[in-house]
């Protein structure tokens, strides 16, 4: 049977990649994203390669009326929601505390944790109602360790990692599984959008070693959603070989 995969902030990197893998695996996919042009071709792409079902749709995390309106109207077909893949997220700016955006927080904070609530929120009662489902939170290597100037994106990341035990504990006499994945360092957008569009300083990231690609976070994203009901991945880090922890890279 064809699993039904929701997969927020579907429009690029991790979540790009995740869909594709769980379109290669034959599940049917409920894309999700605020770029519908960005849906609109990848669900394109997918289905000149796969056999399966793709619905896409416009949709902010961070709007909680947006979220309930779209996962209460799903057409019947569309409802059995077997795994949630909680993607969507972003770090904005990298500056100490005290010079810190505010803007920039409440958009970090809204989108990395209040987004992840609203969908998980949605999505949980009919898993629930069937005693079955798998909800898994895209983490990061910053939800362990903070670094300078991470401050507020350290903080909501250390929130997807608390959020993601205590579901698993809420959840447990369900028969639900959540999952934990956290990335190191992955050479998306992220950090294009963190510094505000200026791609060379976003470039200098990632130069000097070989970071992770979407599509590496996105194997293991499938891999923890392939195991038997019986065994769940709790919590899974994935890093590049040349990165240690947040801050310690083998640089050439």
């Amino acid at each position: 049977m064809n699993r039904i995969v929701v997969i927020t902030g579907a429009s690029s990197g991790i979540g790009e990649a995740t869909a594709k893998k769980f379109a290669k695996n034959g599940d049917n996919l409920i894309l999700l994203a605020r770029r519908i042009d960005k849906l609109e071709l990848i669900k394109r792409e997918i289905l000149e390669k796969n056999h399966v079902n793709i619905l896409v749709e416009k949709l902010d995390v961070r709007n909680r009326n947006e979220v309930f309106n779209f996962f209460n109207n799903l057409k019947e077909e569309w409802q059995n929601i077997d795994i949630l893949v909680n993607n969507a997220g972003l770090a904005l700016g990298l500056s100490p505390i005290y010079e810190g955006d505010i803007d920039d927080w409440e958009i970090m904070v809204q989108t990395n944790i209040m987004g992840l609530l609203y969908v998980s929120r949605a999505v949980l009662p009919g898993m629930v109602q069937r005693k079955r489902g798998h909800v898994i939170n895209l983490g990061s290597i910053a939800g362990r360790e903070v670094y300078a100037n991470g401050n507020v994106y350290c903080a909501t990341k250390h929130a997807v990692h608390a959020l993601s035990e205590a579901m698993r504990i809420d959840l447990l006499p369900h028969n639900i599984k959540v999952s934990n994945v956290a990335p190191g360092a992955v050479n998306t957008e992220f950090s294009t959008v963190r510094f505000k569009g200026d791609k060379h300083r976003a470039e200098q990231v990632y130069v000097g070693y070989n970071p992770l690609y979407a599509e590496d976070v996105a194997d293991a994203i499938l891999y923890v959603s392939n195991l038997p009901d019986y065994v769940n991945v709790n919590d899974i880090l994935v890093m590049s070989t040349q990165q240690a922890n947040a801050t310690m890279f083998n640089k050439k």
